[in-house]
């Protein structure tokens, strides 16, 4: 039985991982800004949202919005 997604602040790492459970870290991570940035809608909403390229984590509220563009993981 899988667990319920929890929208709640994540580090990158820890949601690309579980976007792309079998990569490594960087590899996960790496994949997922891909995807987000290739959904042009998702990529300005996250800016707009204060979300910077260097930033390590993502907000409850950029979650939300990753997880309604993307689906959950």
């Amino acid at each position: 039985m899988d667990k319920e997604f929890v929208i709640r602040a994540y580090t990158k790492k820890e949601l690309a991982l579980m976007y792309f459970p079998e990569s490594s870290p960087r590899t996960a991570v790496n994949h997922l800004m891909a995807w987000i940035r290739r959904c042009t809608q998702l990529w300005g909403q996250l800016q707009s949202m204060g979300y910077e390229t260097n930033s390590k984590t993502f907000t409850p509220r950029q979650v939300r919005a990753i997880v309604e563009q993307l689906g959950e993981p």
